[in-house]
This record gives structure tokens, sequence and C-alpha cells, in this order.
């Protein structure tokens, strides 16, 4: 009687046990499948430390080389490109280089998206070299900025980018610089063509000890910041790093059949690091564009049998203007900064898609993925990434422009369910490299003395919310403005909620002067990227700072640009002539989509 008792409530305890825990957290399987990847990346990533010499990202390539040599590792325009082709070609751009450059050196990339982009990078690699990943879309001061901030002695340029280095030319030359082309035609003098040599080169492969002093600690690239708010910042991503980011794919649920589509720049973190070299951890095909097109997008995905997909939150909206088209085979959606309507939007046109939503700063130290796929959220915290990553969420002083600390000095962590700058402890486990050559800038994204005397945090800049389900969202981002030109004390970008996130800004001009069209145009055409130049200029008397930043630029955006609307005096970017007064024909012409943005 009493065994049959115990059996019995045992049994019953057994049934029971699952509810209540699903109770307490309806998330515990996803996060359990959560912990049990981070676990096996952390082994993956010991294993590659104790390497000798290290496993990188190049070894995993040239393994996959030898086990699946003749399976497609890239297609392109109609083209498909096998292992054993992208290391034979890999092996002529190392050989093509060989004595122009030498182990350590730092050689910049000025390419769009084409494959001789990552026969390239495969080669420098070979040779123990680190590539610094250039903006196609930046010109003269910011182009020769970013080059020399790495140290870079050698520039690799496409075809298609020889007349933004024609610009700059002078400058180069007198750095010392060799200007290699990926083109036949080079009649600038100091332009000399590579092609020939590529032809000419070696397929075999090159010696190992050429890299054999690299580790994990070494760089591998440098990545820059995107320039909006001043000259664009060189992110130091060493070889472990490059790994981390590389097996975001592993935790997103990317499986070895999958077929990788990649549309986003290649010198841009999410497609090189999470898309190229995520593809080659999880040793799958990529599908390369050189640019995205919302109406050739579905089309590629079955013309290649897409499966996976990355995204940033612009390129989701401009498929949801495109016609519902749910006949494809992609399954899993990977990337950041999607909208919560345009994620249900998404999905109701496009099918049962599951998006992953990520959040990370290329040169940050704490990221989060929202690995459950809850609608809005960037993430979701998770005890084991807690527990090797500490982070916190800090109250932040918006007018002040500064962290809110307490009597003693130090930050006040926010409670649960409120907006706070989010900071990750910088350690061993979880470093900050900083920027290239820029010790400033460095030194502005350190807190010091954060919750004990000495401790050091990486400020990300963004103040986020987790709520107590522990999924994270996103709220605004700090210092989302910077001193700009001679005329004006401030300058504060922000978007316009009917044309996506076209640049507005507003400025506030010094005591007694008139802005200066022609002086403003040429400022931020030196200094900013096409895509950061503010498409509208909004001249007032005063900015108004006083609330959270998130509510000026809301006011802002709401206004938008309608003359009929604005009293403040107010331009538009016109590519032919700069700046000019924005008129009702202008703005006619914009609404009626005469003009396009």
């Amino acid at each position: 009687m009493f065994f049959s008792l115990l059996y019995t409530l045992l049994a019953g305890l057994v049934l029971v046990l699952p509810v209540l825990l699903y109770l307490r957290n309806p998330y515990l399987v996803q996060d359990v499948r959560y912990c049990l990847s981070v676990l096996q990346l952390a082994l993956s990533l010991n294993r590659c430390k104790r390497r000798n010499p290290c496993y990188t990202i190049l070894d995993r390539f040239l393994d996959l080389v030898s086990k699946h040599p003749h399976k497609p590792f890239l297609y392109f325009e109609g083209s498909c490109f096998t292992y054993i082709q992208a290391d034979r070609e890999s092996n002529k751009a190392a050989w093509a280089l060989r004595n122009r450059v030498r182990s350590g050196d730092t050689v910049a990339v000025f390419m769009g998206n084409e494959p001789q982009f990552v026969w390239l990078w495969l080669g420098l690699s070979k040779l123990g070299c680190t590539a610094a990943l250039l903006n196609t879309n930046i010109r003269s001061k910011s182009l020769v900025h970013c080059f020399s901030c790495c140290d870079a002695k050698v520039l690799l340029v496409g075809a298609d980018l020889q007349g933004a280095v024609v610009e700059v030319l002078p400058t180069l030359q007198s750095l010392g610089v060799q200007v290699l082309v990926l083109g036949v035609d080079c009649a600038v003098e100091g332009l000399h063509s590579l092609t020939g040599s590529l032809s000419e080169s070696s397929d075999q492969p090159v010696p190992v000890d050429l890299r054999s002093k690299i580790t994990l600690k070494s760089p591998a690239l440098y990545i820059y910041t995107s320039g909006t708010t001043g000259l664009p910042k060189a992110a130091v991503i060493n070889y472990e790093r490059l790994w981390m980011a590389s097996f975001l794919q592993l935790i997103a649920g990317v499986r070895s059949d999958d077929i990788m589509y990649v549309y986003l720049p290649l010198y841009h973190s999410a497609a090189f690091m999470m898309g190229l070299c995520g593809s080659i951890e999880r040793g799958i095909p990529v599908v390369l564009r050189r640019k995205f097109s919302a109406s050739q997008f579905w089309n590629d995905c079955r013309k290649y049998n897409v499966t996976v997909i990355q995204y940033i939150g612009e390129v989701m909206r401009y498929l949801c203007n495109t016609e519902q088209d749910r006949d494809h085979k992609v399954r899993l959606a990977l990337g950041n900064g999607i909208r919560t309507d345009t994620w249900n939007e998404f999905l109701q046109r496009f099918g049962n898609i599951s998006i992953c939503e990520c959040y990370g700063a290329t040169e940050g130290n704490i990221g989060f993925v929202n690995y459950v796929g809850k609608v809005g959220a960037i993430g979701k915290e998770n005890f084991l990434h807690k527990m090797g990553n500490p982070y916190a969420l800090i109250s932040y002083d918006t007018e002040k422009e500064e962290p809110v600390r307490d009597s003693r000095g130090f930050c006040v962590r926010v409670p649960t369910g409120e907006t706070g700058l989010l900071v990750g402890q910088i350690s061993a486990r979880s470093p900050f490299s900083g920027y290239s050559k820029n010790k400033q800038q460095t030194e502005k994204k350190i807190l010091r003395d954060v919750f004990v005397k000495g401790d050091q945090y990486f400020n990300s800049g963004d103040l986020l919310r987790i709520d107590r389900q522990g999924f994270v969202f996103f709220q605004d981002r700090i210092g989302d403005t910077f001193r700009s030109v001679d005329q004006g004390r401030l300058v504060c970008p922000s978007g316009d909620p009917e044309h996506g996130r076209i640049g507005m800004a507003s400025v506030k001009l010094k005591e007694n002067m008139d802005f200066d069209c022609t002086a403003t145009y040429q400022h931020v055409k030196n200094h900013l990227p096409s895509y950061a130049r503010p498409r509208f200029i909004r001249v007032q008397d005063a900015l108004d700072v006083t609330g959270t930043f998130k509510q000026l630029k809301g006011k802002l955006a709401k206004e938008g640009f309608d003359p009929a609307l604005i009293q403040d005096p107010l331009f538009y970017l016109d590519d032919s002539q700069g700046y000019v007064p924005m008129s009702r024909d202008i703005f006619d012409a914009i609404a009626e989509g005469r003009l396009r943005l």
C-alpha cells in the first residue's frame, strides 16, 4: 500500500513538474537549447586555442577544401565556385601579393561585393596579413583617414572605384602607398594593375610558415564604424573575435544543409563576419550579390534554393513594399534592426520564417540574441551568458549626457523594466580592443569605477530596457549628435517617418551667422559617407535637449519636411547643386514620387 501510494505521488510529480516549470518559465526549452549552443561554442573556441599554431577561420576553410573539394562554396551572378576553386584563386592572390607585403602587414581592401574580394581576403590571410575593409561609400578626407589610421601601405581597389582613389592619389603617394587596381586599364600614373599578376601567378599552396606567428589575439581585420557622427573609426577585430562572430549562425540554428544569401556589403561586420565567415564555420554555400535588390530578392532565393537570409531593419521594410511572395525555401532570417510592425508584416507576407534578431556593436564586448523569436525584442537574457559576460543597465542623465552616480561616485543600476544605458564589463573573457590609432575615442568608450573602484565597462551608447521575462528592447541611441559645421554649434540627426531613415539634421547657428549652403555641403561631403549626409537641414533658434533625446528626435521626425508646416529655415540636399532652400515644388515632387530620396 505504501509503495503504491509513493509510486502514484512520484508519477503525479513527473506529470505536474513540467507544467510548473512551464508556468514559471514558458521559454525553458529554448533557454536550455541556447545554453547547450553556448557550451558547444565555448568548447569549439577552446579547441581552436589549444592548437599549435592556433586554428583560425582560414584553417577551417582549408579543412573544408580537403574534405569537400568539389562542394559549392560561392555562387555569384550565375557562376558557382567550389571550395577547391576558391582555394586555388586565393593561392593566386597570395602569390601575386607575396613580394609586395610581409606577414603582419595591413592591406586595405576598397572593393564591392564580388568573388575577388573573397579570394584576396583569403590570400592575405594565407600570407599572415591583416585586411582593413574600407566602406565603398567614403570619399575624400574620410577615405584618406580610414586608410591611414590602420597603417596600411598597400591599397587594393575594385575597378569601379578607381575614380574615388584618383581624387586622393597625391595624398596616398605622399604616404608611400602602393595602389593596386583590379582592372586592366590603369592609365593614371600611380595606379598599378593587379589583374596581370593574378592571372600569371601559381595556384599552388602557400607555405604555412608565413602565418606561423599568428595567434587568436592577432588582428585579423579592421572594420570601420559608419561615421554618421564624424570620421569613421577602425575597430580592431582579432582572430578570436572573428570566431565568436562566426558562431552566431550556430546559435541561430543554421544547419549544415543550409544555403546563405549575402547581399549586404562585405566591408560590414554583419555580411563579412556573421555571413561569410559564419558560413565557412558551418560549411555551407554562400550566395553573394553585389547590392541589395528588393525586386530580385525572392527570385534569387528561388534560383539558388536559399534557406537563410541576412537582414538589417530597413531591408525588411523595403521587402514589405514588394508583392507578397511565399514561393521560396527561406526558413530563417538573421540580422538586426527590424521594427515590430515590419516584423509582423514580413511574416504575414512571406510565410513562416523564423526571425533571429541580434544586437551588438562591431567593436563592443556585449551582445544579445533573440533566440526565442519574441516579436520586437533584440535579445533575451540568459544566466549562462550573463555569468560569462557580465553587463548591466545603468541610469543615464540625458541632459548632462553622462551616467548618474550615487553619493559614493558609483553608477546606479536601473530597476527591471526601466530604461538604462547598457554597459559590459571589460575583462580577459570580454575584452574591448578599441580603435586603431585613436586612443581618444577608445577612452571615450570606457567607463571606470562603475560599481567598484578600478573596474572598467564598455559604454555601448545604447539605451535598452529588459522586462521581467528577460527580453531586451532597444529604446534609443545616446550621443546621436555631433559638432560639425563652423557656423553651427550642434547637429542632431533624425529620420523622417514617411521616407524611412532619410537623414534630417537640426542646427543652431552661432550668433550673427547665416546658413552657408555651399560651405555646409562641402563639409558633409568631405567628412561623411554618402549615406550619412543629411538630406534635410533645419535651422533652429534653440535645440530642445530637456527630456530624453528620443523625444527630441521623435518630434523632429514627426514634423517632417513640409515647408507649409515648418516655420524654421529648411534646406534640401540636391545631389547636383548641394543644399538649396526647401520649396513647395520640391516637397510636391517628393510626395508624388517624381523626386526620389
